[in-house]
């Protein structure tokens, strides 16, 4: 028999509510290594709070989340070493440098922090290493979290519209960057609000729908 795709984390019956609307309901899926999952929907649909239970950074009201088929909860240290997320906003320190940024930021998940300069190369700021993130612009401060990508070895890339204020070079180059990822036998689960330029073959969507009850 041909081998078959690992899963790497699946959602059983997972329900979110949130001042008491249900966003989403008994949603159940499986994304395994080598595949790149898009999730799509209107704002309010529950994009971000599925992400950050994907994460085991908010609890489902009802389900569970699996990562290699057991309950994230019971192996929390394996299944969060397992994992990159990046949330929607930056976390950038303005009264840090770009290269300080990311070297804290590659330091807090136990990665190499002492090529942070050549690292920002991959991202176009080359140049900037120096500059204090407070005079960096919006999009420049996406592209030093965004950077942490290229040292990870965490298998899980959960990404919150990580393409926000990138232009379309960069969108290509992480979009490729996602491919080399799950080439190697990762995953990668996103949020963006834009079509991916990917050829339908590499990724699959999700899409939630707006409750109003």
């Amino acid at each position: 028999m041909p081998n078959m795709p690992s899963a790497l984390i699946a959602a059983k019956n997972l329900t979110c509510i949130r001042e008491e609307r249900i966003l989403f309901e008994d949603l159940s899926f499986t994304i395994s290594a080598g595949d790149i999952v898009q999730l799509e929907g209107p704002n309010g649909s529950g994009k971000t709070s599925l992400l950050r239970i994907l994460a085991g950074l908010s609890t489902p009201y009802e389900g569970k989340v699996l990562f290699n088929n057991t309950n994230i909860n019971d192996i929390k240290e394996d299944f969060h070493q397992s994992l990159l997320y990046l949330g929607h906003l930056p976390g950038v320190k303005g009264e840090m440098t770009a290269e300080e940024n990311l070297a804290f930021n590659l330091a807090l998940s136990g990665l190499d922090a002492s090529h942070a300069e050549d690292t920002l190369a991959q991202v176009n700021l080359l140049g900037f290493e120096d500059a204090l993130a407070s005079h960096l612009s919006a999009g420049q401060h996406r592209r030093i979290a965004l950077a942490k990508l290229w040292q990870s070895n965490a298998p899980i890339w959960i990404l919150d519209e990580p393409f926000t204020a990138i232009d379309k070079a960069g969108v290509e180059k992480l979009e490729q960057l996602f491919v080399e990822h799950t080439k190697r036998g990762g995953c990668v689960i996103i949020t963006t609000h834009q079509d991916l330029s990917l050829a339908p073959s590499l990724y699959q969507k999700i899409t939630l729908e707006y409750r109003f009850f």
